[in-house]
């Protein structure tokens, strides 16, 4: 890949109805998708045309985008410790339209009593929407913190069905 050496990662801006998404990636696997209003404070590095882990983010996001798509086929290269892997883990398994927990999430992985550490491993899922930190809520059923912001949130839950009629 021209613009994406082994070592290095690339990016790429792509419009969506909730705006402009910054996806990361290596040779490896997407390694980031962030909100560019939120995107990371660094310079982006170029992007690379050939990236198939670039290309299919952008292609499965524009059908998710267009209800062609509930569920995303794509290979990661996630960098964190081996907690914030088992939450993330845990995040794809979310069902699209459904929502659960943190404490949902701190049972699925065996750690009851980790419900704070959950909510800091979800708050720093570095791929947001294919990995969908956006389905979990608080235990009470209320919106909770979302990197992208919390009006971006409601548009993913209604996108999935949920929370209709809302304000």
């Amino acid at each position: 890949m021209k613009g994406c050496p082994d070592h290095a990662t690339c990016s790429r801006e792509v419009d969506s109805p909730v705006g402009g998404l910054l996806l990361f990636a290596t040779r490896k696997g997407l390694a980031g998708l962030f909100f560019a209003h939120r995107a990371p404070d660094r310079q982006a590095p170029p992007d690379d045309p050939g990236n198939p882990h670039l290309n299919a983010a952008e292609t499965q996001l524009a059908e998710y985008f267009a209800k062609q798509r509930q569920s995303f086929e794509i290979q990661f290269d996630r960098q964190g410790t081996t907690f914030q892997k088992q939450v993330w883990q845990q995040l794809s398994q979310i069902p699209f339209g459904e929502t659960c927990s943190y404490g949902d999430i701190a049972r699925r992985i065996k750690n009851p009593k980790s419900v704070r550490a959950v909510g800091l491993a979800t708050g720093s899922n570095p791929i947001s929407i294919i990995v969908p930190c956006h389905r979990v809520i608080g235990a009470d059923g209320s919106l909770t913190g979302f990197g992208g912001g919390l009006d971006i949130k409601h548009k993913l839950l209604t996108h999935e069905g949920l929370l209709l009629g809302l304000c």
